[in-house]
């Protein structure tokens, strides 16, 4: 009785045998996207490109509509150009870090 208090690595079973995983039906080896579930890199960009577009087409518009006349709520049009101004952000800085991380492969290679 006292052994197992003095010492309890002696008579403990290896660490992996006694830790049981958070959902045992996920293998470790087999983790990350499946090429069914999910998109490639160019297929996101161009989505994203394609959402910032009709943002700011949706922008001018609104912008349009509030100059003629039929819009009388400017919060509304300030907000689509504001949602606008930061995915267009968004997309430059993605863009800049793509350019980065493609010099920096360059560096690398040669």
């Amino acid at each position: 009785m006292y052994n197992d208090i003095r010492n309890p690595v002696s008579n403990s079973k290896p660490l992996s045998d006694t830790v049981q995983p958070l959902n045992p039906g996920l293998d470790p080896k087999r983790m990350g996207p499946q090429k069914a579930d999910a998109p490639n890199f160019g297929e996101m960009l161009t989505g994203f490109l394609t959402d910032v577009n009709h943002m700011q087409n949706y922008a001018d518009q609104s912008i349009q509509k509030m100059v003629a006349g039929e819009v009388k709520d400017v919060h509304q049009v300030m907000l689509a150009v504001g949602e606008a101004k930061v995915a267009f952000n968004l997309m430059l800085e993605i863009r800049n870090k793509t350019l980065e991380a493609y010099n920096e492969l360059m560096r690398m290679r040669g």
